[in-house]
């Protein structure tokens, strides 16, 4: 990329189809999908670190991805790509390995290798680019984003007819939480950087129950006995339940689904969402049996594992004491409080998505719905009153529901904004991929005994003996 210097600004004065913010797997299975079209769509994807990483603090070994390896940047939308997982393996000359491997869930850390490979492929990737400035230039009619080098401080102008927002999302840790030293008190997505320390701590207590939570409570066990500190396991949740994972239970991780749901009341919708949370957020059947296992393996001979589990618990506080950390907890259910000392916090307290300080000047051009959320057209695009499109990347789960964070989903979102970049169907947007139906149109349009009537009362008043 070269630019002339422009008051202390690179700027690189093309106009490009479409300018990427963030890179991580939907962004760059976009940048994927744009390299496999006859067109040549001029297009760039920024990104604050220095290079390719996706979720480097949860790489542990043994863990696994929760989809399978067809759920690649392409595969799903095109299987001839040349940047699909195969493709990797072919080229990595581990085809064969990987064909008696037997198995759809791939090693997580070969997943990250993976896309590692296919970022270094594009030549549309810019890493130590953070983006702190997304303006619209009215006389010219395209964006222009502003990035800076994160160690340099050398700013970066990129222009677009459109823009693609997958800038991902953080740890979240609750305010109550905070202000305790990192290599004490940290979340899960730190736990490799910090477990060297975890290991020489008397005492351990992981918090929350989703599968981050899981992986990092079951990689302590399986440490426990060489390191010889006490494990717990708290959790504000019912219990340590499993995410769903049947095979029509998946079927909430579809098209027609995602469809379905943009189309219900956003009150409904409201209502539906948080309460689908173990369609994604619980513990991996696979992991919960592996803790299981290795807790009854402890157990034999009447020996009792330095181990507690306790759900149904709200951690209120955590104050610091002697040489430890005291958690103010409070068992909901039952409504009893007591305190729990731990050398070491670990908190799978899940992730946020804050809005971006960098779409301030575009604003008053945003629609946004009464919760102060984006508002979402039915193809993934945000709502603006501009012309170029803001194409988004797994920032509209309010409006589309629980399929939006799923990698199996990513390439056909972005299947419908390449579509939409070139004018035409470079690849196939799938409407009929499921055996049920979740709209009444679509079941009443498919069962010959079926039909549409208005109103909501039954046809008949139930009698006691119905």
């Amino acid at each position: 990329m070269t630019g002339g210097d422009r008051g202390g600004t690179t700027d690189d004065d093309r106009v490009r189809d479409v300018v990427g913010v963030g890179l991580g797997p939907f962004n760059l299975g976009l940048a994927a999908l744009l390299d496999g079209v006859e067109e040549d769509v001029d297009a760039v994807f920024l990104e604050r670190d220095a290079e390719f990483a996706w979720h480097e603090g949860m790489l542990l070994e043994g863990v696994t991805l929760e989809v399978p390896f067809l759920a690649d940047l392409v595969t799903l939308a095109d299987p001839t790509n040349p940047h699909s997982y195969l493709a990797y393996l072919r080229e990595t000359d581990r085809i064969y390995e990987f064909y008696f491997y037997e198995t759809f869930q791939v090693p997580r850390r070969e997943y990250d290798d993976y896309l590692r490979w296919v970022a270094e492929r594009l030549d549309e990737c810019r890493f130590s680019r953070e983006v702190i400035d997304v303006r619209w230039d009215a006389d010219r009619a395209h964006y222009v984003v502003t990035a800076r080098h994160p160690d340099t401080g050398e700013r970066f102008e990129y222009r677009g007819e459109h823009l693609a927002l997958g800038i991902g999302s953080r740890p979240r840790i609750p305010d109550h939480l905070r202000g305790h030293p990192e290599d004490d008190v940290f979340h899960t997505a730190r736990y490799r950087y910090n477990r060297d320390r975890v290991l020489e701590a008397d005492s351990v207590t992981v918090v929350g129950s989703g599968q981050s939570a899981a992986e990092v409570f079951q990689d302590l066990l399986e440490r426990q006995p060489e390191a010889g500190y006490r494990l717990d396991w708290l959790t504000r949740s019912d219990g340590f339940f499993p995410m769903e994972y049947s095979k029509l239970g998946l079927q909430h991780f579809t098209p027609e689904y995602d469809r379905y749901v943009y189309d219900l009341p956003q009150a409904v919708k409201d209502e539906l969402i948080p309460n689908q949370e173990l369609l994604y957020k619980g513990v991996d059947p696979g992991t919960s049996a592996e803790i299981y296992d290795l807790l009854y393996r402890r157990s034999i001979g009447d020996r009792e594992p330095d181990v507690g589990l306790f759900a149904m618990t709200d951690v209120r506080d955590i104050e610091s004491v002697r040489d430890a950390y005291a958690l103010d907890c409070h068992q909901w259910q039952a409504d009893e409080s007591f305190v729990h000392e731990s050398e070491v916090v670990i908190l799978g307290t899940g992730y946020e998505r804050p809005m971006p300080d960098f779409f301030d000047p575009i604003a008053d051009a945003i629609e946004w719905d009464e919760q102060g959320r984006f508002a979402v057209t039915r193809d993934h695009r945000l709502d603006v009153d501009l012309p170029g499109d803001v194409f988004l990347q797994n920032a509209e789960l309010h409006t589309h529901g629980v399929g939006v964070p799923d990698l199996g989903l990513g390439a056909y979102r972005n299947t419908l904004f390449v579509n939409r970049l070139v004018d035409r169907e470079a690849y196939p947007e799938d409407d009929d991929t499921v055996y049920q139906d979740f709209a009444v149109e679509q079941f009443v349009d498919r069962v010959p005994g079926a039909s549409r009537r208005s109103g909501s009362e039954p046809l008949s008043t139930p009698t006691q003996d119905d």
